[in-house]
C-alpha cells in the first residue's frame, strides 16, 4: 500500500508541476533553462516541457494503480504491463522535454 501511495503521489505532484509549466510558468525549471529561453519562447517551451513531464506523471499514476491491483489480485501480467507502460512513458516524456530544450535552448545543458 505504501508503494501505491508513494508512486501515485509522486505522479500527481509531477503532473501538477507539468501543468504549471504548460501555462508558461517555467519557474520550476532549472535556472539555466529560465535564463536561456527568450521571453517570447517561454510559453511554447513551457508547453513542450510540461507535456513531456505530464506524460511521465500520468505514467507514474497508471503504474501505481496497476501495481495496487496486482497486490490485490496477484496477476503477474499487470506488473509487466505496468513496467512497460512506465518505461514507455518516461522515454516519451524525456524525449519531448529534451526536444524542447534543444529547440529553445540550443542544448539540454
Amino acid at each position: 500500500m505504501t508503494a501505491f501511495i508513494t508512486t501515485v503521489g509522486i505522479g500527481i505532484l509531477v503532473s501538477i508541476l507539468s501543468i504549471l509549466n504548460m501555462t508558461g510558468n517555467i519557474s520550476t525549471l532549472h535556472s539555466y533553462h529560465r535564463h536561456r529561453v527568450t521571453e517570447e519562447n517561454r510559453k511554447p517551451f513551457g508547453k513542450l516541457v510540461g507535456l513531456g513531464t505530464l506524460i511521465i506523471g500520468i505514467a507514474l499514476v497508471i503504474y501505481g494503480i496497476l501495481f495496487f491491483i496486482y497486490e490485490q489480485t496477484q496477476i503477474d501480467t499487470l506488473v509487466i504491463i505496468g513496467i512497460i507502460e512506465l518505461i514507455a512513458g518516461i522515454v516519451v516524456g524525456i524525449t519531448i522535454s529534451f526536444y524542447a530544450m534543444i529547440k529553445y535552448n540550443g542544448g539540454i545543458f
